[in-house]
């Protein structure tokens, strides 16, 4: 998202100043999947080397039903452990808030310059778990776990507000003291989108907002940085971050409270429970040697 077209368009309103000061960014993202009924033990699909595919993830029964899922990802169960939907069980995944909510939640943050530090304060406002959780865990093993419904709060520098909701259209909202504009990856709305077009930015008004030149190839970028030894467009470090934001509503959730966050020393504050859940024993023989 960061080399789209309309990605691009957003970032020359946001430098052009017409929104005043943002103070609120809602980042929107698709329904998670309501499925509410077992998914019984079975055998891994041949040619499929299971245990290597948990990884350092704790060792459980490979789970799936006989739909099939099409399109991308064909081939594979459409309700499994494996997969494709790994993305809705917390023991792999996030659910669709590290799936296309890590997507926006990084041009909220890129757009608004938090993409190297994170937030005070994540408040999870309301939200509905697949399954009843316990201290943070799910109490049973053979369902999906994730939320399915949700609104986080994030408290971000310079008094911004992030919204994180699986409600709405798929996409980015940035709302400031004087205006408002909805971007996602096919479009970009709103009236400061509109009176560009009669006042345009100056030419390196877009090369401000991204550091330098603009990456029109995202794929040419990400080579031409190997080459370079210089970060592309889309670096580790502020994924990294943002991510951060996506995992600690997630601990929010689980846990059903409000958690401070210190983004220097990237820990919770004054929650040894749920700074427990930043990080896990890997499972015998996917140890990480430092």
């Amino acid at each position: 998202m960061r080399s789209s077209p309309v990605t691009r368009e957003a970032g020359e309103v946001l430098k052009s100043g017409i929104l005043g000061d943002i103070r609120i960014t809602k980042a929107w993202n698709v329904q998670n999947r309501g499925f509410q009924k077992p998914v019984p033990d079975g055998n891994a699909p041949q040619g499929v080397d299971y245990d290597r595919w948990l990884g350092p993830a704790p060792k459980v029964a490979y789970r799936a039903l006989p739909e099939i899922r099409k399109g991308y990802g064909g081939g594979v169960p459409l309700y499994s452990n494996c997969h494709y939907a790994f993305r809705n069980w917390h023991e792999y995944s996030g659910g669709k808030l590290t799936d296309w909510g890590a997507h926006h939640v990084d041009i909220a943050c890129w757009a608004i310059g938090a993409s190297e530090t994170g937030p005070s304060k994540v408040t999870p406002v309301n939200f509905e778990m697949a399954v009843e959780y316990k201290d943070g865990h799910p109490l049973v093993d053979d369902q999906y776990n994730i939320a399915t419904k949700f609104n986080v709060r994030a408290d971000m520098p310079s008094n911004i507000e992030l919204l994180i909701t699986n409600e709405g259209d798929n996409g980015i909202l940035f709302e400031g003291t004087k205006g408002r504009f909805f971007v996602n990856r096919g479009k970009i709305t709103g009236k400061p989108v509109d009176d560009l077009k009669d006042n345009p930015l100056e030419e390196d008004a877009i090369e401000e907002v991204y550091g330098g030149p603009v990456a029109e190839n995202h794929t040419a970028n990400f080579i031409d940085g190997i080459k370079s030894r210089k970060q592309p467009i889309s670096d580790v470090w502020t994924h990294n971050r943002m991510l951060e934001i996506c995992h600690l509503s997630n601990i929010a959730m689980r846990l059903g409270r409000e958690l401070a966050w210190d983004p220097a020393k990237r820990q919770i504050v004054g929650d040894a429970e749920a700074n427990s859940f930043l990080s896990r024993e890997n499972r015998k023989g996917f140890e990480i040697n430092i």
